[in-house]
């Protein structure tokens, strides 16, 4: 059973009301829906997730809940994914980002180094693009930057180096090879698995595109909402997280309209409210008991009127 991260914060911080319209975007395998749809009666909620695998778990963990609807999308075109349900404002939208635990357990869809699997990293099995093809495409430098900007490794140029080799070799088609290339290039032994780790993340943020998904996701959800409507983000990379804080902190100041010689227009009043000063983590028993959850930040802001 998927045990989602940080679920009595993201409930509670959502203020779910029983007769409401709420959005989970990043469904998974159903377990913040579940905590968001037992508290409804009379209202409705849209899970969404772009796995299709994640999309079956989900209705399958949500059968009992009939206001509950899985939908199968990515939820940068959350607005579209609205109309066609003819939904035109939501009370709440939950996104928690980044890789779920069932991905990653699944060696099959090549998330982890833990075991053995193919180079693929797809969220969206239907996607064209794998780990694979994006490797192949790569130059050493492109792909140096690739490592710095969406995984902070620390040794860029020498993994990059590294995994090429191995690819004009022929050696680069699962995950156990891609993590030997790795490891062969970190200098120091004892980073070894750091470095792994950070290069699977920066693949598949790459292959997933999550980075401008989150940044278009969060935007639509601003949109979406009613006024008094909450958004509730968990990030678990400090690139989401920035992106996060970001989108808040400009949504939440005035916007000046210039005219073109840059004289002032028009001034917009903020359209969100910040709840979250500083990012809520989890509490040390869940770190406990769910170790992936230590890195988990969840921030929350409100749509004014």
């Amino acid at each position: 059973m998927h045990h989602p991260v940080l679920a009595g914060a993201a409930v509670e911080w959502l203020g779910v009301r029983e007769n409401g319209c709420y959005v989970d975007c990043t469904a998974g395998g159903g377990g913040h829906a579940e905590c968001i749809a037992a508290k409804l009666r009379t209202g409705r909620l849209v899970a969404i997730d772009r796995d299709p695998i994640a999309v079956a778990a989900a209705r399958a963990r949500l059968s009992p809940y009939p206001q509950a609807e899985v939908v199968h999308g990515n939820y940068a075109e959350l607005r579209a994914l609205l109309r066609e349900r003819r939904i035109a404002e939501v009370d709440g939208v939950l996104i928690d980002a980044g890789v779920s635990s069932m991905q990653l357990d699944t060696a099959e869809r090549g998330f982890s180094f833990q075991e053995d699997g193919p180079l693929d990293m797809r969220m969206d099995t239907n996607a064209q693009t794998t780990a694979v093809a994006l490797l192949a495409a790569q130059s050493k430098d492109s792909l140096a930057q690739l490592l710095r900007r969406y995984g902070d490794v620390k040794f860029p140029g020498r993994i990059a180096r590294a995994i090429l080799e191995r690819r004009a070799e022929g050696a680069l088609d699962s995950t156990l090879q891609l993590a030997a290339a790795i490891r062969e290039a970190v200098p120091r032994k004892t980073l070894a698995n750091d470095e792994i780790r950070r290069v699977f993340q920066a693949l598949r943020i790459a292959v997933n595109d999550e980075l401008e998904c989150l940044k278009h996701g969060v935007l639509a959800a601003i949109e979406v909402l009613a006024t008094g409507g909450r958004l509730v983000v968990i990030s678990f990379h400090s690139g989401e997280d920035r992106i996060v804080k970001q989108v808040f902190r400009e949504n939440a100041r005035p916007r000046r309209i210039l005219h073109r010689d840059g004289r002032v227009k028009e001034t917009l009043e903020p359209v969100l409210g910040i709840l979250t000063k500083k990012p809520v983590v989890p509490e040390a028993s869940e770190v406990r008991e769910n170790p992936r959850a230590h890195s988990a930040r969840l921030r929350a802001a409100e749509r004014l009127g």
